[in-house]
């Protein structure tokens, strides 16, 4: 299967925290779940932690590649900026990634990089794999928590992008 394009620095298992979330879905299609994806406008009508989302390009609410963004999310205000952007097209698997920083002191400092793909499966199936990989103390204390968050918080985002897509 396909899988996440790691830098070196996020790469999972040598972070303060990681989570991955899957989901398999029929019903939707690749356009419906990357247009949810990709538009920040749709993200807090089917998922409740994003909030307070500002992008640097105000033309329009969709991310581009290498854009920087704002939001706050699991309670920390988080900027960040898109390193991959490639749209499901003609059988392409759809990647979104980006790395997003809260800046502070040792104890504060806070770096992700969250990823999704998206790739169109036999018998009319969609699978959607999120992951994320985290750097800081804030991350060690979320990794010690039972259960992880993130992990929690990031399959309501998949289950959310699923039931958007739906509605399409």
């Amino acid at each position: 299967m396909n899988s996440i394009n790691w830098s070196t620095e996020f790469l999972p298992g040598k972070t303060d925290n990681f989570v991955s979330n899957e989901v398999i879905a029929t019903g939707i299609t690749l356009a419906d779940v990357w247009a949810n994806l990709v538009d920040t406008s749709k993200w807090e009508t089917y998922y409740d932690n994003a909030t307070n989302i500002e992008l640097s390009d105000k033309s329009d609410s969709n991310l581009h590649f290498a854009e920087t963004f704002h939001f706050d999310t699991f309670g920390f205000p988080i900027d960040a900026q898109v390193m991959e952007l490639v749209a499901p097209y003609d059988g392409q698997v759809a990647r979104l990634a980006w790395h997003g920083w809260q800046n502070g002191d040792a104890d504060t400092q806070f770096d992700v990089y969250h990823a999704f793909l998206i790739e169109k499966l036999a018998d009319g199936r969609i699978r959607l794999l999120t992951q994320e990989s985290q750097i800081g103390k804030p991350a060690a204390e979320l990794a010690q928590q039972d259960p992880n968050p993130m992990l929690n918080g990031h399959q309501k985002w998949l289950d959310g992008l699923v039931k958007a897509a739906r509605q399409n």
